[in-house]
């Protein structure tokens, strides 16, 4: 793809797009940006080739250019987001009048294969939990993150976006702000609460409340955030998946992310007997076809199970 000026037609539909997306509230920014992405993507792809129109593309254009993709190597995943991404940018431009028929409405979503989530042990979770130092403000603070994302199975954007007056440690609980705007309440159990407690006493006042180097109106702009980047300021996500990265290699349990400790604190609960109706409560998801996803346990606790339970095991 040529990095040429767009013509003028691709670059108004494209424009009503991230429009249109900056309103989609239910989608996250990640999801939008891949959008914006896929679809500035076939933009430039059909410049090339002197479709300078959006409403020059046909069905056969589409699958050329995801054939394409396919050719480069993407992955089944991204192939099949990609999809979703025309769907909804012709879907749109259908709407609003900018091209006479939809071209992706045909655009067929291959299976993908299902893979199950991994997840940590309980005995690596125990490690990586006591990983981080306990005699400096970053180790206090991420051993507050590490066990704040396993005991309520944040994701990253909600532990980021976390304030102080969402917590109420008093009663072992916090309110998580998900997608969508949406709210709910979880608990957390006592080493969370008190790697909490620990921080906020004891290592966030040692480190600075605004990113190095601001002033002015900067000055107060992250006073109410539970976590601080070390350098000042709200702890970013990027900060966040760097010192779980670290603290899972140097605790030898491999690659660990914030969402893979999502995955093992939805997999412990139902395998400690908790219902799915309650788990998809934790986690915040609008299906339980969603959370469905959990429901695999290790065949040796499968075999656990049976022989406690079965009375001829």
């Amino acid at each position: 793809m040529s990095d040429d000026p767009l013509p003028r037609a691709w670059v108004a539909a494209l424009d009503e797009f991230r429009r249109h997306l900056a309103m989609e509230r239910g989608l996250s920014d990640n999801t939008v940006q891949a959008y914006l992405r896929d679809a500035g993507q076939l933009a430039s792809w059909c410049a090339d080739f002197g479709i300078v129109d959006p409403d020059e593309v046909t069905l056969q254009v589409l699958r050329r250019f995801v054939a394409d993709g396919r050719r480069r190597g993407l992955a089944r995943s991204s192939i099949a987001r990609k999809r979703a991404s025309l769907r909804a940018f012709f879907g749109l431009l259908v709407k609003r009048g900018r091209v006479t028929s939809d071209p992706a409405a045909l655009l067929d979503t291959p299976k993908l294969d299902k893979s199950l989530p991994k997840v940590l042990r309980r005995d690596q979770v125990d490690a990586l939990l006591r990983q981080p130092p306990a005699d400096d403000p970053v180790g206090l603070r991420d051993r507050a993150v590490l066990e704040l994302l396993y005991a309520s199975g944040a994701r990253v954007s909600e532990l980021v976006d976390l304030d102080a007056d969402r917590l109420d440690l008093g009663r072992s609980r916090a309110t998580l702000h998900g997608k969508g705007d949406k709210q709910r309440l979880v608990p957390l159990g006592a080493p969370a609460v008190e790697a909490v407690k620990t921080w906020l006493d004891r290592g966030r006042p040692h480190l600075p409340l605004r990113p190095t180097g601001t002033t002015g109106e900067d000055a107060d702009g992250h006073t109410d955030a539970v976590f601080l980047a070390r350098r000042g300021g709200r702890i970013s996500r990027d900060e966040v998946y760097r010192l779980v990265r670290a603290h899972g290699a140097a605790a030898g349990v491999g690659h660990v992310t914030p969402h893979l400790l999502r995955h093992s604190f939805a997999t412990h609960l139902l395998e400690g007997g908790a219902d799915l109706r309650s788990v998809q409560e934790l986690l915040g998801h609008v299906a339980l076809a969603t959370t469905q996803t959990y429901t695999h346990v290790s065949r040796a606790h499968l075999r656990s199970v049976y022989t406690q339970a079965h009375p001829r095991a």
